[in-house]
Parts: C-alpha cells; sequence; structure tokens
C-alpha cells in the first residue's frame, strides 16, 4: 500500500477505490507494523492537541519567548465578533486558529508539526474552520488529517519541509498543500482534484524564502501561516 508519488498514489485510489486519505491510513498500519485502532487513537491525539493549541491563545493570550508575537489570535478573533470581517466565516477563523497555533508554539506550548513546527498553524486552522462552519465531525476531521499527512509524506519523501533546506515554500507552502488537499476531500472532492489542489498551492508560494525576525520561528512565520490558509483556501475553492 505504499507509494513514491503522486501517480502512484492516484493508481492505487483507483484500484481500490478509496480516497486518499484510507489509502494513508492503511499505509500507516502496514507499514508501522501496527493496527486499526492505534492508527486511529493516535491521529484523535494528534486533533486533541490541534484544537488546544489553536483554541488557547484565543481565550488567554500569550507572549511568545522572543517577545515578538502574542495577542494576535484573539485581537482577530475579537474582530470578527464584531462582524467587521472581510475575509468571511471561514476564512476568518482559519486565520485565527492558524495564528493562534503559532502563538502556543512561540511560548513553548505543545503543537503537532504538521509538518513543521513553524508552520503547524495551517492544516488545524483550515480544518478547524471548516469543522466549525460547516458541522464536520470529529471522525471526518481526523480522516481528512490522513489525507493531509499524504501529502506531507511525497513531500518528505520527494524534497524537503525543512525551511532551513528549502526555504519558507517548503515549510508554508507545503503545509498548505496539505491544507488544500484535506480541504478538497472533506468537501467531496475527487483524489486527482485533490492534488490539483496542492500542487496549485505549491505554484502560488515558489519562491518563498526562510527570513525570521531574530532567528526565531515568530515573525513573519505566524502572518504567514495566516496566509497559507487564505492561499489553501483559494486553491481548494478553484480544484473543486
Amino acid at each position: 500500500m505504499d507509494f513514491k508519488n503522486a501517480k502512484e498514489l492516484l493508481t492505487l485510489c483507483q484500484d481500490h477505490q478509496l480516497p486518499i486519505s484510507e489509502i494513508m491510513r492503511q499505509r500507516e498500519i502496514i507499514v508501522g507494523e501496527t493496527t486499526d485502532e492505534s492508527v486511529n487513537s493516535r491521529m484523535a491525539r494528534v486533533l486533541e492537541i490541534m484544537k488546544d493549541a489553536a483554541f488557547s491563545p484565543v481565550k488567554t493570550p500569550v507572549k511568545s519567548m522572543g517577545g515578538l508575537i502574542g495577542g494576535e489570535a484573539r485581537k482577530l478573533c475579537e474582530f470578527h465578533d464584531l462582524g467587521k470581517s472581510l475575509c468571511g466565516n471561514v476564512l476568518g477563523k482559519g486565520i485565527t486558529y492558524a495564528m493562534a497555533t503559532l502563538e502556543t508554539n512561540a511560548s513553548m506550548g505543545l503543537i503537532v508539526a504538521s509538518p513543521t513546527a513553524g508552520s503547524a498553524g495551517i492544516v488545524p486552522g483550515m480544518m478547524l474552520a471548516l469543522q466549525e462552519v460547516y458541522g464536520f465531525s470529529d471522525k471526518k476531521i481526523r480522516q481528512a488529517l490522513f489525507n493531509a499527512g499524504a501529502i506531507g509524506y511525497l513531500a518528505m519523501r520527494n524534497a524537503t519541509v525543512a525551511g532551513a533546506v528549502g526555504g519558507c515554500q517548503a515549510e508554508v507552502g507545503i503545509a498548505s498543500a496539505m491544507a488544500a488537499s484535506a480541504a478538497v476531500e472533506l468537501l467531496g472532492g475527487t483524489p486527482l482534484q485533490c492534488t490539483y489542489a496542492a500542487s496549485t498551492v505549491l505554484m502560488n508560494m515558489l519562491g518563498l524564502v526562510c527570513d525570521p525576525v531574530g532567528g526565531l520561528v515568530e515573525y513573519p512565520c505566524q502572518n504567514r501561516n495566516a496566509a497559507g490558509v487564505s492561499n489553501a483556501l483559494i486553491a481548494a475553492e478553484m480544484s473543486l
């Protein structure tokens, strides 16, 4: 059930008549030599951590270790609640949760590197926003996260997700591709449409360099996570 590139992944989806998420979930079971229950339990824990990292700073803002960020997510939430948001519900919530997750990360809180710490807000930002607006169950969100994992795995296998190696296009870029693909499947898209969305995001973010202020994963990383969510949303919309 393993795959080396998107073409092989799509062939598996076609041959087994399964979505990307289920191909990836079964790969984790087979290659990891583990059980269905174990894999599902680990993903449930992933979602639990993502929720806490995204929601906590909105309720209780925290200052980052470097002092460059902290409280931005709360301000965005308040702005949205006043009905002044220009972005609408999904994107408004998505960028809030993405920025909140970066606040958790920069204040030494627990996050899920998806695929890295510096880009950890994009996948949960997108998934949690879609869940709130469309009412998706936790089970649906967990399944979509397996889809995101497949895109991240392909990037790791064929390129890199490290900003130090490939620039921010490898961190925020891949995270946004993961989020876009997962969103497409969540909203009923085909495996091919998922890969279209992921590739569109990467095309849109080519050349984005890694240039954190003070050598810390705080600024402009937090802003780029918000931008990454918007990029993922645009790519998912066009793909669908």
